[in-house]
């Protein structure tokens, strides 16, 4: 495992690194996406050779990670949606790894929990250890970042009190389509979801109360971080439900675009 974020930190910034699977139910391997083809790496991410067509790939989560955090309410105008006060340092709470759902993988809606909604979000990826880091050398330890949808049962979010169940259900976590590898996103870059084809999300980065240097900062004053951490960094305002047949897309320029669409639970 040691050697898989030694190999993936040599990758040039920039670089979208996937992990596909050539063929329905085939084992994954590695490649480098770009206008719509994948190069296949190997163990190593030197290139084999191989290229394939995108859409001809079945895609798996960038990573396995080893813990997920998330921060709630990072943005101003959805406290305000979700009638609650703008924290004055971080929100943390966890979603179980059994959430993680791939691009184009579905989003199972239970039909007992109620209202569930798709909340969009950035996620940061950590490629080193790191405990008790300032703000200033805190995207020393990023890795890359990529696309994440917040699935959240929102009737028991309120009747439980806390978080865990209304947001750990098998599917809630899509997350991917790729890695793009590099310690910072581009300043103006945005986050876009949209919900069969409609614009329901759309922010900056820079709209977050607390910036991804930040919100590393906070966790490792309490929490060792490890490679292999995944952090959803919170949602812009345009929360809203989903019901079977839907199609969620959530979008972060040089990542591409995370697709999921929803089907009830058998």
């Amino acid at each position: 495992m040691r050697s898989f974020w030694t190999n993936v930190k040599k990758l040039e910034e920039g670089t979208r690194l996937v992990r596909v699977a050539p063929s329905p139910g085939g084992g994954a391997c590695w490649g480098r996406e770009a206008e719509g083809q994948v190069e296949l790496l190997d163990s190593s991410f030197s290139p084999t050779g191989g290229k394939l067509t995108a859409e001809s790939l079945t895609y798996r989560t960038p990573i396995d990670p080893v813990k997920i955090w998330c921060v709630g309410l990072n943005y101003r105008e959805h406290a305000r949606e979700s009638k609650m006060e703008p924290p004055d340092e971080p929100c943390f709470f966890m979603k179980p790894c059994t959430c993680l759902a791939a691009h184009g993988e579905p989003v199972r809606l239970p039909s007992w929990a109620g209202r569930v909604d798709y909340e969009g979000e950035l996620a940061v990826v950590i490629g080193q250890a790191c405990r008790r880091v300032s703000e200033e050398e805190a995207l020393e330890y990023v890795l890359g970042y990529s696309c994440f949808n917040d699935v959240s049962a929102r009737v028991l979010q309120k009747k439980d009190g806390q978080w865990v169940r209304s947001k750990g259900f098998d599917t809630f976590g899509p997350f991917g389509p790729a890695l793009l590898v590099g310690k910072a996103l581009p300043e103006k870059a945005e986050l876009t979801t949209r919900l069969n084809g409609t614009i329901v999300q759309r922010s900056r980065f820079g709209d977050m109360i607390f910036s991804v240097a930040s919100i590393i900062s906070h966790l490792s004053r309490f929490a060792t971080l490890e490679a292999g951490d995944v952090i959803a960094a919170g949602t812009p305002s345009g929360v809203g439900s989903l019901k079977a047949g839907d199609v969620v897309e959530i979008s972060i320029k040089g990542v591409g675009v995370l697709r999921n669409p929803v089907v009830e639970e058998p």
